[in-house]
């Protein structure tokens, strides 16, 4: 069985039309699916856990963005018969364009209909929280937290908080672990990527392979706020390495101890408060329709 899982709240306009032409491209192919709809956070991981808990083989289409994904892969079990497919729609789809998922409604849909997924790898932390384009904790929090107050809409709002955050943030202090490596960085932002790219563009992980069996570990060290503009624009152009104080390396598993007794991490853009990062890869184990 196949399963388009659509934002109940938005069907109207273009999202209505992406629906019905993603249930014609499903009848087209022959595929017997069924619309199930989500009407707030949270809502996706519920839908996920219950299909995939319910015997059988069965594809999850998911209109949506990266926090939509999340929460699909955080409810995901039967990985060896249940399979994910992204057809993007959201405000955020970092994971679809490194992925190369078309953002053409049409395409993306034919891609899970008439072919086969493939296996992929996700991150996994010592919580149990999944993440399958990245975590990081730093200035894109800051970020984050900043765009979600405000009153703005759309990518705008991250680009607002970003040049606030640029003025106001100052840094934070950690120990990290990777590769027999341990040390103390105060940075401007740390993270892992599995995707290539996040916060709406910034390609932070240049050099990620969605089925390479390794996270993309990034940690860049504070530098004056006159040259963290020119840092990130180098970061939107995907050459991180270039940037003085970055630490870019692969690895299979890291730890990111904050200082701070209270502190907040991000995975997708969503935000969890005082959650440690200890972080693995998981090889392979997805199976996820990719062009």
């Amino acid at each position: 069985m196949y399963y388009i899982i659509a934002n109940g709240k938005r069907l109207k306009g273009k999202n209505l039309k992406q629906l019905e032409i993603v249930k014609e491209v499903f009848e087209r192919a022959g595929k017997e699916y069924e619309v199930v709809f989500t009407y707030k956070r949270g809502d996706a991981k519920i839908l996920a856990e219950k299909i995939t808990t319910s015997g059988g083989t069965h594809t999850l289409a998911v209109m949506g963005g990266d926090g939509t994904l999340h929460d699909i892969i955080n409810g995901f079990h039967n990985f060896e018969n249940c399979y994910l497919g992204l057809i993007p729609s959201g405000t955020g789809n970092d994971f679809a364009e490194g992925a190369g998922i078309p953002f053409d409604t049409k395409k993306a849909a034919e891609i899970i209909a008439y072919r086969a997924p493939q296996p992929i790898d996700f991150i996994e932390l010592s919580s149990g929280l999944r993440s399958i384009n990245s975590v990081g904790l730093g200035i894109d929090v800051d970020v984050l937290k900043r765009a979600y107050a405000g009153k703005y809409k759309g990518r705008s709002k991250y680009l607002r908080a970003l040049l606030t955050s640029i003025r106001k943030f100052k840094g934070c202090s950690f120990t990290v672990e990777y590769n027999g490596i341990k040390e103390k960085r105060f940075g401007l932002i740390a993270a892992l990527g599995n995707g290539r790219q996040f916060g709406g563009g910034i390609k932070m992980f240049p050099d990620a392979k969605i089925n390479d069996g390794y996270l993309d570990f990034i940690i860049v060290d504070y530098i004056s706020r006159s040259k963290i503009l020119g840092a990130f624009i180098k970061l939107m152009r995907g050459k991180v390495n270039s940037i003085k104080g970055a630490t870019v390396v692969k690895t299979k598993s890291a730890t990111f101890i904050h200082e701070d007794e209270k502190y907040t991490i991000q995975a997708e853009g969503e935000l969890y408060d005082n959650m440690p990062i200890e972080a693995h890869i998981v090889e392979g184990k997805l199976k996820f329709y990719l062009p």
